[in-house]
Protein backbone atom coordinates (compact mmCIF):
# COMPACT_ATOMS: atom_id res chain seq x y z
CA UNK A 1 0.00 0.00 0.00
CA UNK A 2 1.44 3.72 -0.67
CA UNK A 3 2.08 5.30 2.24
CA UNK A 4 -0.09 8.09 3.30
CA UNK A 5 -0.82 10.73 5.69
CA UNK A 6 -3.29 13.19 6.82
CA UNK A 7 -2.22 16.64 6.50
CA UNK A 8 -3.71 19.22 8.66
CA UNK A 9 -2.89 22.19 6.30
CA UNK A 10 -4.61 20.25 3.27
CA UNK A 11 -7.74 18.50 5.80
CA UNK A 12 -7.04 15.24 4.14
CA UNK A 13 -4.96 11.92 3.94
CA UNK A 14 -2.33 12.82 1.01
CA UNK A 15 -0.12 10.12 -0.51
CA UNK A 16 3.36 10.66 0.58
CA UNK A 17 6.44 11.63 -1.68
CA UNK A 18 9.39 12.87 -0.01
CA UNK A 19 10.67 16.31 -1.57
CA UNK A 20 14.63 14.40 -1.46
CA UNK A 21 14.27 11.02 -3.15
CA UNK A 22 15.06 8.43 -0.42
CA UNK A 23 15.34 11.45 2.36
CA UNK A 24 12.30 13.02 4.75
CA UNK A 25 13.33 15.56 6.74
CA UNK A 26 10.79 15.96 9.95
CA UNK A 27 10.66 18.88 12.50
CA UNK A 28 8.91 18.12 15.54
CA UNK A 29 8.22 20.77 18.26
CA UNK A 30 9.72 19.94 21.75
CA UNK A 31 9.23 20.84 25.58
CA UNK A 32 9.19 24.19 26.88
CA UNK A 33 11.54 22.97 29.83
CA UNK A 34 10.25 24.47 32.96
CA UNK A 35 8.81 21.18 34.56
CA UNK A 36 8.48 17.81 34.13
CA UNK A 37 6.90 16.22 30.91
CA UNK A 38 3.13 14.26 31.95
CA UNK A 39 2.10 11.49 29.63
CA UNK A 40 0.27 13.45 27.67
CA UNK A 41 2.91 15.24 26.28
CA UNK A 42 4.82 11.92 26.04
CA UNK A 43 1.45 10.33 23.91
CA UNK A 44 2.63 13.44 21.16
CA UNK A 45 6.23 11.72 21.12
CA UNK A 46 5.12 8.43 20.71
CA UNK A 47 3.35 9.59 17.82
CA UNK A 48 6.33 11.21 16.69
CA UNK A 49 8.42 7.74 17.29
CA UNK A 50 5.69 5.55 15.46
CA UNK A 51 6.12 8.58 12.20
CA UNK A 52 9.70 7.99 12.08
CA UNK A 53 9.78 4.23 12.51
CA UNK A 54 6.81 3.77 9.51
CA UNK A 55 9.18 5.96 7.35
CA UNK A 56 12.71 3.84 8.21
CA UNK A 57 10.18 0.90 7.66
CA UNK A 58 9.49 2.08 4.18
CA UNK A 59 13.13 2.43 3.53
CA UNK A 60 13.80 6.13 3.71
CA UNK A 61 16.52 8.37 5.51
CA UNK A 62 15.00 10.12 8.17
CA UNK A 63 16.44 13.63 9.77
CA UNK A 64 14.83 13.98 12.56
CA UNK A 65 15.03 17.42 14.79
CA UNK A 66 13.86 18.34 17.94
CA UNK A 67 13.61 21.94 19.53
CA UNK A 68 14.27 22.41 23.25
CA UNK A 69 12.23 25.73 24.39
CA UNK A 70 14.12 27.51 27.07
CA UNK A 71 13.16 30.83 26.49
CA UNK A 72 10.19 32.98 24.49
CA UNK A 73 7.17 30.95 25.99
CA UNK A 74 5.08 33.27 27.91
CA UNK A 75 2.34 32.02 30.07
CA UNK A 76 -0.25 33.49 28.35
CA UNK A 77 -1.18 33.07 24.34
CA UNK A 78 -1.62 36.63 24.18
CA UNK A 79 1.98 37.44 24.49
CA UNK A 80 1.08 38.78 28.32
CA UNK A 81 2.29 37.20 31.54
CA UNK A 82 5.32 35.89 32.90
CA UNK A 83 8.25 33.71 30.28
CA UNK A 84 7.60 29.82 31.95
CA UNK A 85 11.20 29.63 32.52
CA UNK A 86 11.39 32.54 34.81
CA UNK A 87 8.40 31.48 36.92
CA UNK A 88 9.55 27.71 36.67
CA UNK A 89 13.08 29.34 38.16
CA UNK A 90 10.97 31.27 41.16
CA UNK A 91 9.58 28.28 41.90
CA UNK A 92 12.54 25.70 41.95
CA UNK A 93 15.69 27.96 43.51
CA UNK A 94 17.45 27.19 40.07
CA UNK A 95 18.10 29.70 37.63
CA UNK A 96 17.00 29.77 34.40
CA UNK A 97 19.80 28.41 33.12
CA UNK A 98 19.82 25.46 35.26
CA UNK A 99 16.39 24.60 35.35
CA UNK A 100 16.56 24.19 31.61
CA UNK A 101 19.37 21.70 32.05
CA UNK A 102 17.65 19.78 34.58
CA UNK A 103 14.19 19.44 32.93
CA UNK A 104 15.85 19.17 29.25
CA UNK A 105 17.77 16.06 31.15
CA UNK A 106 14.82 14.71 32.40
CA UNK A 107 12.78 14.55 29.14
CA UNK A 108 15.27 13.14 27.52
CA UNK A 109 15.23 10.67 30.00
CA UNK A 110 11.59 9.39 29.55
CA UNK A 111 12.06 9.35 25.78
CA UNK A 112 14.66 6.47 26.65
CA UNK A 113 12.64 4.69 28.98
CA UNK A 114 10.12 4.96 26.65
CA UNK A 115 12.17 3.53 23.81
CA UNK A 116 11.85 6.71 21.81
CA UNK A 117 14.58 6.42 18.99
CA UNK A 118 16.62 9.90 19.95
CA UNK A 119 16.67 12.61 17.45
CA UNK A 120 19.45 13.46 15.03
CA UNK A 121 19.51 17.01 16.19
CA UNK A 122 18.32 18.75 19.60
CA UNK A 123 18.80 22.15 19.22
CA UNK A 124 17.73 24.62 21.79
CA UNK A 125 16.50 28.76 21.27
CA UNK A 126 19.10 29.90 23.26
CA UNK A 127 21.98 28.03 21.24
CA UNK A 128 20.37 30.22 18.19
CA UNK A 129 19.57 34.25 19.22
CA UNK A 130 21.31 35.52 15.96
CA UNK A 131 19.35 33.07 13.79
CA UNK A 132 15.96 34.42 15.44
CA UNK A 133 17.38 37.93 15.26
CA UNK A 134 17.89 37.17 11.56
CA UNK A 135 14.51 36.13 10.68
CA UNK A 136 12.85 39.23 12.21
CA UNK A 137 15.13 41.31 10.34
CA UNK A 138 14.28 39.68 7.30
CA UNK A 139 10.45 40.30 8.44
CA UNK A 140 11.30 43.81 9.15
CA UNK A 141 12.48 44.60 5.57
CA UNK A 142 9.55 43.32 4.41
CA UNK A 143 7.00 45.46 6.17
CA UNK A 144 5.47 43.04 8.09
CA UNK A 145 6.70 44.15 11.92
CA UNK A 146 5.87 46.99 13.88
CA UNK A 147 6.98 48.07 17.00
CA UNK A 148 4.84 48.66 20.44
CA UNK A 149 6.08 49.71 24.07
CA UNK A 150 6.70 46.08 25.00
CA UNK A 151 8.40 44.68 21.62
CA UNK A 152 8.36 43.92 18.15
CA UNK A 153 5.00 42.36 16.47
CA UNK A 154 4.01 40.09 13.21
CA UNK A 155 1.15 42.06 11.65
CA UNK A 156 -1.07 39.37 10.75
CA UNK A 157 -3.50 41.43 8.70
CA UNK A 158 -0.64 41.87 5.84
CA UNK A 159 -1.40 38.25 5.22
CA UNK A 160 -4.54 37.29 3.18
CA UNK A 161 -4.69 33.23 4.27
CA UNK A 162 -3.26 34.06 7.61
CA UNK A 163 -5.18 31.21 9.74
CA UNK A 164 -5.66 28.90 6.88
CA UNK A 165 -3.64 25.99 8.97
CA UNK A 166 -6.69 26.50 12.30
CA UNK A 167 -9.41 27.16 9.78
CA UNK A 168 -9.75 30.56 11.52
CA UNK A 169 -12.93 32.69 11.76
CA UNK A 170 -10.62 36.09 11.82
CA UNK A 171 -13.44 38.49 12.18
CA UNK A 172 -15.26 36.23 14.84
CA UNK A 173 -11.82 36.18 16.95
CA UNK A 174 -12.44 40.29 16.81
CA UNK A 175 -15.45 40.45 17.45
CA UNK A 176 -15.04 38.35 20.39
CA UNK A 177 -11.90 38.70 21.40
CA UNK A 178 -12.05 38.20 25.42
CA UNK A 179 -8.35 39.19 26.10
CA UNK A 180 -6.78 43.18 26.24
CA UNK A 181 -4.78 43.60 22.85
CA UNK A 182 -2.77 45.91 24.68
CA UNK A 183 -0.98 47.72 21.46
CA UNK A 184 -1.44 45.10 19.44
CA UNK A 185 -2.88 46.25 16.01
CA UNK A 186 -5.04 42.46 15.70
CA UNK A 187 -5.91 39.94 18.13
CA UNK A 188 -4.17 37.71 15.78
CA UNK A 189 -1.11 39.61 15.85
CA UNK A 190 1.78 38.13 17.94
CA UNK A 191 5.29 38.85 19.31
CA UNK A 192 8.58 38.44 17.53
CA UNK A 193 10.68 40.09 19.81
CA UNK A 194 9.85 40.91 23.98
CA UNK A 195 11.41 43.87 25.51
CA UNK A 196 13.38 43.60 28.96
CA UNK A 197 10.84 45.29 31.79
CA UNK A 198 12.69 48.99 32.69
CA UNK A 199 14.75 49.05 35.76
CA UNK A 200 14.28 44.98 35.84
CA UNK A 201 17.22 42.58 35.04
CA UNK A 202 16.16 39.31 33.22
CA UNK A 203 18.36 36.02 33.45
CA UNK A 204 17.89 35.46 29.78
CA UNK A 205 17.90 38.55 27.60
CA UNK A 206 20.10 39.53 24.35
CA UNK A 207 20.83 42.26 22.99
CA UNK A 208 18.95 43.20 19.24
CA UNK A 209 18.24 45.64 16.46
CA UNK A 210 15.44 46.99 18.64
CA UNK A 211 16.68 46.70 22.26
CA UNK A 212 17.53 44.49 24.88
CA UNK A 213 15.32 41.68 25.58
CA UNK A 214 14.58 37.79 24.50
CA UNK A 215 12.75 36.34 21.23
CA UNK A 216 8.63 35.36 20.88
CA UNK A 217 7.83 31.61 21.14
CA UNK A 218 6.83 31.15 17.77
CA UNK A 219 10.09 32.65 15.68
CA UNK A 220 12.24 30.11 17.57
CA UNK A 221 10.84 27.04 15.34
CA UNK A 222 10.81 29.15 12.32
CA UNK A 223 14.16 29.89 12.21
CA UNK A 224 15.74 26.75 13.55
CA UNK A 225 13.57 24.65 11.09
CA UNK A 226 14.89 26.74 8.32
CA UNK A 227 18.51 26.29 9.55
CA UNK A 228 18.69 22.91 9.91
CA UNK A 229 16.02 21.28 6.86
CA UNK A 230 15.53 24.25 4.87
CA UNK A 231 12.67 26.47 3.79
CA UNK A 232 10.32 23.99 2.63
CA UNK A 233 10.55 20.53 4.31
CA UNK A 234 8.68 17.29 4.42
CA UNK A 235 6.65 17.17 8.12
CA UNK A 236 6.38 19.55 10.84
CA UNK A 237 4.46 17.75 13.96
CA UNK A 238 3.40 18.83 17.04
CA UNK A 239 0.26 18.41 19.44
CA UNK A 240 -3.06 19.28 18.42
CA UNK A 241 -2.77 22.66 20.36
CA UNK A 242 -0.33 23.89 17.95
CA UNK A 243 -2.60 24.44 15.42
CA UNK A 244 -4.49 27.30 16.17
CA UNK A 245 -1.54 29.27 17.67
CA UNK A 246 1.97 27.81 17.51
CA UNK A 247 2.02 26.23 14.25
CA UNK A 248 -0.49 28.79 12.37
CA UNK A 249 2.05 31.91 13.59
CA UNK A 250 4.99 29.41 12.07
CA UNK A 251 3.36 29.01 9.07
CA UNK A 252 2.94 33.25 8.72
CA UNK A 253 6.30 34.19 9.49
CA UNK A 254 7.96 31.66 6.54
CA UNK A 255 5.04 32.76 4.11
CA UNK A 256 6.00 35.96 4.54
CA UNK A 257 9.96 36.04 4.96
CA UNK A 258 10.58 32.84 2.51
CA UNK A 259 7.22 32.59 0.91
CA UNK A 260 6.59 29.28 1.87
CA UNK A 261 4.11 27.53 4.40
CA UNK A 262 7.43 25.67 5.67
CA UNK A 263 6.56 22.06 5.32
CA UNK A 264 4.50 19.90 2.58
CA UNK A 265 2.89 17.93 5.72
CA UNK A 266 1.47 18.82 8.87
CA UNK A 267 1.16 16.29 11.49
CA UNK A 268 -0.49 16.38 14.86
CA UNK A 269 -0.88 14.10 17.85
CA UNK A 270 -4.24 14.65 19.65
CA UNK A 271 -4.73 14.79 23.52
CA UNK A 272 -4.56 12.46 25.96
CA UNK A 273 -7.87 13.31 28.48
CA UNK A 274 -8.95 12.12 32.26
CA UNK A 275 -12.19 12.01 32.27
CA UNK A 276 -12.88 14.00 29.03
CA UNK A 277 -10.38 16.71 30.43
CA UNK A 278 -7.07 17.71 28.83
CA UNK A 279 -4.13 16.48 30.84
CA UNK A 280 -2.29 19.52 31.26
CA UNK A 281 0.57 21.37 34.05
CA UNK A 282 -1.86 23.28 35.48
CA UNK A 283 -4.91 20.37 36.84
CA UNK A 284 -4.99 18.57 39.77
CA UNK A 285 -4.10 14.77 37.28
CA UNK A 286 -0.14 15.85 36.31
CA UNK A 287 0.58 11.77 35.39
CA UNK A 288 4.54 11.47 34.98
CA UNK A 289 5.60 8.15 34.05
CA UNK A 290 7.64 8.21 37.68
CA UNK A 291 3.79 8.40 39.43
CA UNK A 292 3.40 5.33 36.72
CA UNK A 293 5.94 3.24 38.10
CA UNK A 294 5.49 4.41 41.65
CA UNK A 295 1.93 2.37 40.53
CA UNK A 296 3.69 -0.81 38.85
CA UNK A 297 3.34 0.30 35.66
CA UNK A 298 6.29 -0.04 33.17
CA UNK A 299 6.96 2.72 30.63
CA UNK A 300 5.93 -0.05 27.97
CA UNK A 301 3.05 -0.75 29.50
CA UNK A 302 2.21 2.83 28.49
CA UNK A 303 3.36 3.02 25.08
CA UNK A 304 1.34 -0.17 24.48
CA UNK A 305 -1.62 1.90 25.72
CA UNK A 306 -0.69 4.37 23.37
CA UNK A 307 -0.77 2.42 20.70
CA UNK A 308 -4.31 1.32 21.25
CA UNK A 309 -5.72 4.17 19.93
CA UNK A 310 -5.31 6.42 16.70
CA UNK A 311 -3.03 9.15 16.76
CA UNK A 312 -5.57 11.48 15.46
CA UNK A 313 -8.20 10.03 18.03
CA UNK A 314 -8.01 11.58 21.80
CA UNK A 315 -7.49 8.62 24.48
CA UNK A 316 -9.08 9.09 27.81
CA UNK A 317 -6.63 7.61 30.25
CA UNK A 318 -7.58 5.41 33.43
CA UNK A 319 -5.64 3.00 35.55
CA UNK A 320 -8.10 0.48 34.58
CA UNK A 321 -6.87 0.62 30.46
CA UNK A 322 -3.34 1.04 31.66
CA UNK A 323 -3.95 -2.12 33.44
CA UNK A 324 -5.24 -4.14 30.70
CA UNK A 325 -2.66 -2.83 28.43
CA UNK A 326 0.02 -3.96 31.15
CA UNK A 327 -1.72 -7.71 30.81
CA UNK A 328 -2.13 -7.70 27.11
CA UNK A 329 1.53 -6.64 26.90
CA UNK A 330 2.54 -9.01 29.28
CA UNK A 331 0.37 -11.80 27.22
CA UNK A 332 2.84 -11.14 23.91
CA UNK A 333 5.83 -11.08 25.27
CA UNK A 334 5.26 -14.13 26.91
CA UNK A 335 3.75 -15.87 23.72
CA UNK A 336 7.26 -14.28 21.92
CA UNK A 337 9.27 -16.01 24.40
CA UNK A 338 7.85 -19.37 24.56
CA UNK A 339 8.45 -19.77 20.62
CA UNK A 340 11.75 -20.29 21.06
CA UNK A 341 14.43 -19.67 18.34
CA UNK A 342 12.89 -17.30 15.28
CA UNK A 343 12.96 -19.03 11.51
CA UNK A 344 11.01 -17.03 8.46
CA UNK A 345 9.17 -14.41 8.47
CA UNK A 346 5.57 -14.72 7.29
CA UNK A 347 5.94 -11.86 3.98
CA UNK A 348 1.74 -12.10 4.65
CA UNK A 349 1.24 -11.19 8.65
CA UNK A 350 4.34 -8.31 7.95
CA UNK A 351 2.16 -7.06 4.85
CA UNK A 352 -1.06 -6.72 6.59
CA UNK A 353 0.64 -4.93 9.29
CA UNK A 354 2.93 -2.86 7.67
CA UNK A 355 -0.22 -1.59 4.95
CA UNK A 356 -2.11 -0.64 7.76
CA UNK A 357 0.80 1.61 9.11
CA UNK A 358 1.10 3.17 6.09
CA UNK A 359 -2.68 4.38 5.89
CA UNK A 360 -1.90 6.60 8.15
CA UNK A 361 0.10 5.03 10.76
CA UNK A 362 -3.26 3.22 11.93
CA UNK A 363 -1.41 1.31 14.65
CA UNK A 364 -4.77 0.04 15.83
CA UNK A 365 -5.12 -2.36 13.06
CA UNK A 366 -1.61 -3.29 13.12
CA UNK A 367 -2.22 -4.47 16.49
CA UNK A 368 -5.02 -6.92 15.32
CA UNK A 369 -2.94 -8.58 12.81
CA UNK A 370 -0.22 -8.79 15.65
CA UNK A 371 -2.52 -11.00 17.43
CA UNK A 372 -4.68 -12.44 14.64
CA UNK A 373 -0.29 -13.95 13.58
CA UNK A 374 -0.18 -14.82 17.40
CA UNK A 375 -3.63 -17.12 17.30
CA UNK A 376 -2.88 -18.55 14.00
CA UNK A 377 -1.17 -22.26 13.18
CA UNK A 378 2.23 -20.54 11.90
CA UNK A 379 5.20 -22.24 13.19
CA UNK A 380 6.49 -20.73 16.22
CA UNK A 381 9.60 -19.97 14.53
CA UNK A 382 7.46 -18.17 12.10
CA UNK A 383 5.55 -16.71 14.60
CA UNK A 384 8.91 -15.19 16.52
CA UNK A 385 10.75 -13.91 13.58
CA UNK A 386 7.18 -12.15 11.86
CA UNK A 387 6.92 -10.38 15.65
CA UNK A 388 10.02 -9.08 16.03
CA UNK A 389 9.80 -7.74 12.69
CA UNK A 390 6.89 -5.66 13.93
CA UNK A 391 8.76 -4.67 16.72
CA UNK A 392 11.12 -2.60 14.73
CA UNK A 393 7.98 -0.17 14.42
CA UNK A 394 6.19 -1.38 17.37
CA UNK A 395 9.01 -0.31 19.78
CA UNK A 396 7.88 -2.78 22.43
CA UNK A 397 11.65 -4.08 23.22
CA UNK A 398 9.90 -7.82 22.71
CA UNK A 399 13.37 -9.37 21.98
CA UNK A 400 15.07 -8.34 25.01
CA UNK A 401 12.20 -9.29 27.34
CA UNK A 402 12.84 -12.14 29.67
CA UNK A 403 10.47 -14.07 32.38
CA UNK A 404 10.96 -12.72 35.84
CA UNK A 405 13.61 -14.81 37.96
CA UNK A 406 11.80 -15.92 41.28
CA UNK A 407 13.95 -15.83 44.27
CA UNK A 408 12.09 -17.87 46.73
CA UNK A 409 13.14 -17.52 50.76
CA UNK A 410 14.47 -21.10 52.07
CA UNK A 411 11.40 -20.49 54.42
CA UNK A 412 8.72 -20.31 51.75
CA UNK A 413 10.93 -24.02 50.01
CA UNK A 414 10.49 -25.45 53.07
CA UNK A 415 6.66 -24.80 53.11
CA UNK A 416 6.15 -25.96 49.71
CA UNK A 417 8.09 -29.69 50.40
CA UNK A 418 5.77 -30.10 53.76
CA UNK A 419 2.62 -29.51 51.12
CA UNK A 420 4.10 -32.31 48.87
CA UNK A 421 4.88 -34.08 51.65
CA UNK A 422 1.54 -33.60 52.68
CA UNK A 423 -0.26 -34.35 49.12
CA UNK A 424 1.75 -37.50 49.34
CA UNK A 425 0.03 -38.64 52.24
CA UNK A 426 -3.32 -37.37 50.73
CA UNK A 427 -3.81 -35.03 53.78
CA UNK A 428 -5.56 -32.50 52.13
CA UNK A 429 -6.77 -30.18 55.01
CA UNK A 430 -3.15 -30.06 55.70
CA UNK A 431 -1.59 -28.87 52.35
CA UNK A 432 -4.34 -26.43 51.48
CA UNK A 433 -3.38 -24.78 55.30
CA UNK A 434 0.34 -24.48 53.58
CA UNK A 435 -0.89 -23.56 50.31
CA UNK A 436 -2.96 -20.49 52.08
CA UNK A 437 0.31 -19.84 54.25
CA UNK A 438 2.82 -19.87 51.24
CA UNK A 439 0.17 -17.48 49.58
CA UNK A 440 0.42 -14.75 52.70
CA UNK A 441 4.27 -14.78 52.06
CA UNK A 442 3.49 -13.85 48.27
CA UNK A 443 4.02 -16.24 46.67
CA UNK A 444 0.99 -18.73 44.61
CA UNK A 445 1.68 -22.44 43.68
CA UNK A 446 -0.43 -23.91 40.66
CA UNK A 447 -0.13 -27.66 40.30
CA UNK A 448 -0.16 -29.01 36.53
CA UNK A 449 0.82 -32.61 35.49
CA UNK A 450 4.64 -31.58 35.33
CA UNK A 451 4.24 -31.01 39.24
CA UNK A 452 4.12 -27.75 41.15
CA UNK A 453 4.99 -24.23 39.95
CA UNK A 454 5.60 -21.31 42.23
CA UNK A 455 5.02 -17.18 41.41
CA UNK A 456 4.31 -14.09 42.87
CA UNK A 457 1.27 -13.62 43.95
Amino acid sequence: MALKFFDTYERKVRDFEPLSAGKVGIYACGPTVYDFAHIGNLRTYLFEDLLKRVLQANGFEVNHVVNITDVGHLTSDADTGEDKMELGSQRTGLSAWELADFYTKAFQRDLKRLNIITPNLWCKATDHIAEQIDFISDLEKKGFTYRTSDGVYFDSTRLDNYGHLARLDIEGLKAGARVDQGERRSVTDFALWKFSPENEERQMEWNSPWGKGFPGWHIECSAMSAKYLGDFFDIHCGGEDHIPIHHTNEIAQTEASRGTRLANFWMHGYFLRIDNAKMAKSSGEFLTLDLLSERGFSPMDYRYLCHTAHYRTQMTFSWQSLESARAALKRLYESAWSWGESGEVSTAYLKSFNDCLNDDLNMPKALAVVWEMIRSHEADAVKKATILACDEVMGLDIDAWRPEEIVVPDSVQTLVQEREQARSDKNWGKADELRDEILSLGFVLEDTREGTSISRA
